[in-house]
């Protein structure tokens, strides 16, 4: 009777915190995010300048982020490719969680949504390309506004709109022969509904079920493992170990070109690496044509100073955020993580998942995807970034990688007054170091998690945010 009680008890404990969570994070911010005219704004490898040539207003004007606002500059062109990225937030209503009731990741969840988007940029990497952008980025409305449904309604008729003005243009063309026009409007539609199967399929892999690949279900089963529950915190450099484990057990056809792979103790060992992509399909022999079959997603658990990161790093911050083959950073302030996709002057520029959204069934074939894409950045000071997280890179193939590991030992090398880089190259494998002598085979698992021995000396190389 007494276990049932419990039991009670916890599920009414559950279900209060699962309410006071989806008040709190329901609230739409109001808030607008400034951006200078004068300086350059570095999205994922992409310079955007708001300045117009002929724009001669004061050093101090700003540039706030809303849809009144007249095109000048890259305004237009940043707008359209920030709300291209994939933004995966709080959920609620979605089925029970594995080993739990829960049904919300409101209030815990945060870490692992920045890193379903980190991962979701590696893969429109992989599939769509850097310069690739969502049709529709433009047409979304601020969250603090209007409602998704009514965004959906103004979509519509500005595609009803558009397609009339297309084919009054059409039917006034002289330029080109009839076959010729119809051949190339028919490839490019072809292209485009290509495009928008793979967009629609890439955010599909991240749904809240236990079906979808790379989903809070799967994240949350392989959580389990490490004594992980629904509901605790997670930190940067278990979260990546977590993703690495997800790309890896993927079953779906279209991850198999893809792999991931762990730093281990903030060192890259580039012969671990070149096998990530080299290795072989089951069942078949190597062969000059599979041996670089794969792409791998590159996770590095970093640490950028003690309590607070320290300033002698964030040029370094900046010059991983200028790379295009980077995928941001997932990280925060304390206890509330963030993805990092971007900087100007010395402010971040993150994707926020706090912020709770229904549920969505996107086995559906025509799911929605507006509450998958963001409208409105958001910039914090450098200086209040947590200095644990974990830095992500798309390596296509290993002269991909070659290239990046040039490019990127240059970036990493220290400062007069900070001596040590955030993280290294090392040749060889990992294993030729010994790093796991003398572990249990869980550690050799999951090479995050320090030898109790050390314990003293390491206990705050990762925060849980």
């Amino acid at each position: 009777m007494e276990n049932k009680g419990s039991d009670e008890v916890e599920k009414l404990k559950t279900k209060f915190l699962s309410a006071w969570h989806n008040v709190k994070y329901s609230w739409a911010l109001k808030t607008k995010t400034s951006f200078s005219r004068n300086s350059p704004v570095l999205l994922l490898g992409k310079c955007y300048h708001f300045k117009s040539e002929d724009d001669d207003s004061s050093t101090d004007a700003c540039y706030e982020a809303s849809d009144e606002d007249l095109v000048m500059g890259n305004v237009e062109a940043f707008r359209r490719d920030f709300a291209s990225r994939v933004w995966l937030t709080y959920r609620e209503e979605f089925p029970p969680l594995p080993g739990s009731t829960l049904t919300s990741d409101c209030g815990w969840g945060c870490m692992l949504r920045a890193g379903q988007m980190m991962l979701a940029q590696a893969l429109i990497l992989h599939f769509l390309g850097r310069d690739w952008t969502w049709s529709e980025a433009l047409t979304l409305q601020p969250l603090d506004t209007e409602t998704w449904t009514t965004s959906a309604a103004k979509r519509l008729v500005a595609s009803l709109e558009a397609s009339l003005q297309v084919s009054n243009k059409s039917s006034n063309s002289r330029d080109l022969p009839v076959a010729q026009a119809q051949a190339q409007g028919a490839a490019e539609e072809a292209d485009a509904h290509l495009r928008e199967v793979y967009h629609r399929t890439l955010v599909s892999w991240f749904g809240d079920s236990l079906s979808a690949q790379l989903g809070l279900h799967r994240l949350v089963r392989l959580g389990l493992t490490l004594g992980k529950q629904a509901g605790d915190w997670y930190g940067p450099a278990v979260v990546a170990h977590i993703f690495k484990k997800a790309v890896e057990e993927a079953t779906d056809p279209g991850l198999a070109g893809i792999t991931a792979y762990v730093s281990q103790d903030c060192t890259v060992y580039s012969a671990d690496v070149i096998d990530s992509h080299r290795a072989p399909e089951v069942g078949q022999s190597s062969s000059p044509t599979q041996l670089d079959s794969r792409a791998v997603i590159i996770l590095i658990p970093v640490r950028l100073g003690e309590e607070r990161t320290n300033s002698e790093y964030f040029n370094f911050v900046k010059s991983v955020l200028s790379l295009e083959y980077c995928i941001g950073i997932i990280g925060g302030k304390p206890k509330q993580a963030c993805y990092f996709v971007g900087f100007q002057d010395d402010s971040l520029i993150y994707m926020d998942p706090h912020y709770c959204q229904s549920f969505v069934d996107v086995s559906t074939s025509d799911f929605p995807l507006q509450s998958y894409h963001c409208p409105s950045p958001k910039k914090m000071p450098f200086s209040k970034m947590d200095p644990s997280c974990t830095i992500g890179f798309y390596s296509r193939s290993v002269h991909d990688f070659e290239r990046i590991r040039q490019e990127l030992s240059k970036v990493l090398q220290p400062s007069a007054r900070e001596k040590y880089p955030a993280f290294t190259f090392m040749q060889g494998h990992g294993r030729d170091y010994d790093l796991s002598a003398g572990l249990t085979p869980e550690k050799r698992e999951w090479p995050f998690i320090r030898d109790p021995r050390r314990a003293a000396a390491t206990a705050g190389d990762f925060v849980l945010l």
